[in-house]
């Protein structure tokens, strides 16, 4: 599983399960239950929903910072 979540989709999940939950266990409704499915695809940073169409938001490796294996070199 190649995860296919970014940082702010990861957050943004997170934050929707949690409510999604709360709201649930408010209302004393067996509905909150579905706030553990973005709350786990937050957790493991991976939704099989995105695989039929290609979707990611990671970020590629284009854009991540070019950082030697040994660390930065001091100047």
């Amino acid at each position: 599983m190649k995860a296919n979540i970014g940082t702010v989709d990861r957050v943004i999940r997170g934050i929707v399960g949690i409510v999604i939950i709360g709201l649930g266990i408010r209302g004393q409704s067996w509905w909150g239950l579905i706030g553990l499915l973005p709350l786990l695809t937050a957790v493991v940073r991976f939704c099989p929903a995105y695989v039929p169409f290609g979707l990611s938001t990671c970020p590629s490796e284009a854009e991540k910072p070019a950082v030697p294996p040994d660390g930065p070199k001091p100047a």
